[in-house]
């Protein structure tokens, strides 16, 4: 059971639904690393569950945010895809992250067309921005591979310097 309403979106590989207990655990791993750099982190386990239940709170403020990725032929929790607007953040953003042994699959990919597509589609947003920390190379290339381009630089208040990507409106992707 999850702990949001937040919808089931599928892709071919995937399901995004809202955070479970059980997500609790791969996601606090990966906020313990240092591969979580790009994504506030890293951080220890009690800051870890302040940030899980912020996003089950984000979910029932906003009526969206972090989707956990989970495999559909295991149920494994795989990352976060999601659109993430807290107090301080200039507009709403398309935003992921996967646990290390995820990466380099096309999953992220795959779980960020679905999301801006449920964003777009069923949320009614007319654009969607994501913001990425200078040196996180390999979000950057996923945003330019999802089709964002550069557009503007500001001061994240939890972050510092973050780069706002903004990705096609609706009407370009169809």
């Amino acid at each position: 059971m999850t702990l949001t309403n937040a919808p089931f979106l599928e892709t071919e590989r995937l399901i995004l639904r809202g955070p479970c207990l059980s997500d609790f655990g791969p996601l606090a791993a990966f906020y313990a690393s240092d591969y979580c750099a790009g994504f506030g982190g890293p951080l220890k386990r009690d800051d870890a569950w302040r940030w899980f239940a912020l996003n089950v709170g984000h979910w029932h403020i906003h009526g969206y945010g972090y989707f956990s990725i989970v495999e559909k032929a295991s149920g494994r929790a795989m990352g976060l895809s999601g659109i993430w607007n807290p107090e301080g953040w200039p507009e709403p953003e398309l935003g992921y992250a996967l646990f290390r042994e995820f990466e380099g699959k096309g999953i992220a990919y795959e779980a960020s067309v679905r999301t801006r597509q449920w964003a777009y589609s069923d949320l009614g947003f007319k654009t969607l921005s994501s913001h990425i920390v200078p040196d996180n190379a390999r979000s950057m290339a996923l945003a330019a591979r999802l089709g964002a381009v550069y557009e503007s630089s500001y001061d994240n208040p939890h972050m510092g310097e973050d780069q706002i990507f903004r990705h096609p409106a609706p009407e370009a992707l169809i």
